[in-house]
């Protein structure tokens, strides 16, 4: 059987005050609630809560047991409403966020935590699969990759355009090149990464617009295991342009058949998840497209 809260209140508020009109002016209702509550609980356990002496409702030793349980459970709502406040405060909240690449996600990291120092950041790393299942479990409350699928339950801001390069060695003879297409990339010995990178996937459009089925010499689950096999001379690898601040060991190429086919790093969240510290977050987001938008516009 459940407990009505309101009858738990009406009880409590008999037992401090000791008489049902009392209580009924400490709550702001009627005196007949207040009663009918009470004896309403009464009869639905078949037990007895009160006892008249002299002219004053005492509590019995089961009604003071059961005030007891009732502002023991008062004072743990309180503290859960105190917790989830203090979780999407601006003075002491907490966020966690998933990124696929460490640029430009990190740089907005940077930027959010000046703005608020006092929010804990706690950032999740991983493939733009990962990222989107902890974005959906809730894991994390905002995730930044690039190739965001157009999801009516995704909130999103784009922050840059972006475009998947490849990446040479830098002794390699495609090194000084300028462009490359994908039917000469096709003949080297390729590093691709696994189906859940957006990198590869974006990798995988590409090569199928140009009817080319290359088979990847190396397939690698990490970027950094793959940025390291080209440096080592393994083969030619393939990233997002702006993913990385690493320029040594590789000769960065762009791709004649990706002109043209530029997405967009972005921040995204569920849109039924809202607290200041999302929406702060957000806003740091906009201005930083727009301050990126600013410096493309004059290079």
């Amino acid at each position: 059987m459940t407990i009505s809260p309101s009858r738990l209140d009406s009880v409590r508020a008999v037992a401090e005050a000791g008489s049902y009109a009392s209580a009924a002016r400490h709550m702001g209702v009627t005196q007949p609630n207040v009663s009918g509550q009470v004896r309403a609980l009464e009869k639905q356990f078949g037990v007895r809560l009160f006892i008249r002496e002299s002219g004053r409702l005492q509590p019995t030793s089961l009604c003071l047991k059961l005030c007891d349980l009732a502002e023991r459970a008062a004072e743990a709502q309180n503290e859960a409403e105190r917790l989830l406040l203090s979780r999407s405060s601006l003075r002491e909240g907490k966020i966690t966020i998933g990124l696929g690449n460490a640029m430009p996600g990190m740089a907005l990291v940077s930027a959010f935590h000046r703005a608020y120092p006092s929010v804990t950041l706690e950032v999740e790393t991983g493939s733009h699969q990962k990222i989107i299942r902890a974005l959906m479990s809730h894991e994390c409350d905002i995730g930044i990759l690039p190739d965001v699928p157009k999801d009516p339950r995704f909130r999103r801001e784009h922050l840059a355009p972006c475009e998947v390069i490849a990446i040479a060695p830098i002794d390699h003879p495609m090194a000084q090149a300028k462009e490359v297409s994908a039917a000469e990339l096709a003949r080297e010995p390729l590093i691709f990464r696994t189906s859940g990178s957006s990198t590869q996937r974006a990798l995988e459009r590409m090569f199928s617009r140009t009817q080319l089925t290359p088979q990847p010499f190396l397939t690698l689950d990490a970027r950094d295991g793959l940025y390291e096999a080209v440096v080592n001379g393994l083969g030619i690898g393939f990233l997002w342009r702006a993913s990385t601040s690493r320029t040594d060991g590789v000769a960065r190429l762009p791709i004649t058949e990706m002109r043209g086919l530029t997405t967009h790093e972005t921040v995204f969240n569920l849109k039924e998840n809202e607290n200041p510290i999302i929406e702060a977050f957000f806003g740091i987001a906009q201005t930083y497209a727009k301050n990126t938008s600013i410096g493309l516009n004059n290079p």
